[in-house]
């Protein structure tokens, strides 16, 4: 599993170094081959292969005229890139998500269970800050018996 938040940076040619406590985990459980994308493009979902392509066969299994399963795949395609580590443990942000997402300098990388998630440290901070947890959030994580 993928937790925790380890600060990084993505240097100037847009390549981000793998924390070393996320590279060992990956390592242990997947290949060194990712999907690097967005829904959004305010921060990048760094998929290990095999975790995206557990999303793509759900999506395979909808109709192909759906129009949310459209707008993801359209989203998550113009963000996104197939790319692998290099002997250093970097991978390459995509141009047009590193540029979307304003990715240079300091960046949060965050563990999501089986992704992770890398923001512009400013832009993380002030998501915490204007999104906090709300009433409704407790409840729904009550539902889910957290």
């Amino acid at each position: 599993m993928l937790r925790g938040n380890y600060p990084a940076r993505v240097d100037e040619k847009g390549r981000l170094k793998i924390p070393a406590p996320f590279k060992q985990e990956i390592e242990k459980s997947y290949g060194s081959q990712f999907c690097i994308t967005s829904h959004d493009g305010q921060f990048a979902r760094i998929y290990p292969f095999e975790e995206w392509i557990k999303i793509e066969e759900k999506l395979a299994h909808n109709p192909s005229f759906n129009k949310t399963r459209r707008k993801f795949l359209d989203r998550t395609n113009y963000y996104g890139q197939i790319v692998q580590w290099d002997n250093q443990g970097r991978v390459l942000i995509p141009a047009v998500l590193r540029e979307s997402a304003e990715m240079k300098g300091e960046v949060a990388v965050l563990g999501n269970l089986t992704y992770l998630t890398v923001w512009n440290n400013q832009r993380f901070l002030e998501e915490i800050r204007n999104n906090p947890i709300t009433s409704e959030d407790e409840r729904i994580l009550d539902e889910l018996g957290i």
